[in-house]
């Protein structure tokens, strides 16, 4: 009788089983945090106050959740999905990290090749990053005179947008029509909506890959694209 082979345990099914790991220790220590600290300080939290701060902000965080999920696989692959949501920040860091790379590699994230740079240089981004917050705990007291002053200010304030703004630029560069649309949405947006701020864009990046997705189908359509 001839013996059956065992599934091979590929690169992808090693990704998929530590991803797993790393991810639910993750979400298990950071549940844990607030109750050990409750447990030391012999605090207890108003019920109460906790459920309806989660009733009016859970519902929101699902949604993102769920959406990002969505988002963010297509773009960074497997590997470089799991370590981006273990070490977080990914629409600053992480996601601009990876899309450069990919971009000058000249792969797709869902390629052999892709999963690897993708999953390489969110790991990168994250240990120079490490660094740079060490490094900064380290000197912040001694620079902070420098770093606080008035002549500094606006630089720091442009950091941001001068990050997104030179990574945007390649990608707008690429293809014209398809970037018109989804720039001058965010700009109304923005302008015209006072409720977003830095802190929902984290909302608006999802959204504005469903209007991409949309638009693009369209002007395919059109013949257009």
């Amino acid at each position: 009788m001839k013996k059956m082979n065992r599934k091979e345990f590929t690169y992808m099914d090693s990704v998929h089983r530590d991803g797993r790991i790393w991810n639910l220790s993750m979400m298990v220590l950071l549940m844990a945090f607030p109750v050990v600290v409750g447990v030391i300080f012999s605090a207890i939290p108003d019920w109460a106050g906790v459920g309806k701060g989660l009733l009016a902000t859970a519902p929101m965080y699902w949604a993102v959740g769920i959406i990002e999920t969505i988002t963010y696989i297509p773009m960074l692959g497997a590997g470089g999905s799991y370590l981006s949501f273990v070490t977080g920040n990914i629409s600053n860091l992480k996601l601009p990290c990876a899309l450069g790379a990919l971009e000058n590699a000249n792969v797709k994230a869902q390629s052999e090749e892709g999963e690897l740079i993708s999953t390489i240089s969110i790991a990168v981004s994250s240990i120079v990053t490490t660094f740079i917050i060490i490094i900064g705990v380290l000197l912040i007291a001694p620079l902070e005179p420098i770093l606080s002053s008035a002549t500094l200010k606006p630089a720091f304030d442009q950091m941001l947008p001068a990050l997104f703004g030179a990574l945007g630029v390649v990608f707008v560069s690429k293809n014209v029509k398809l970037a018109i649309g989804p720039v001058i949405l965010m700009l109304i947006a923005f302008i015209f909506v006072p409720a977003l701020n830095a802190g929902t864009v984290g909302i608006m990046v999802p959204v504005g890959v469903v209007f991409t997705l949309a638009y693009a189908r369209i002007l395919y359509k059109k013949g257009i694209l």
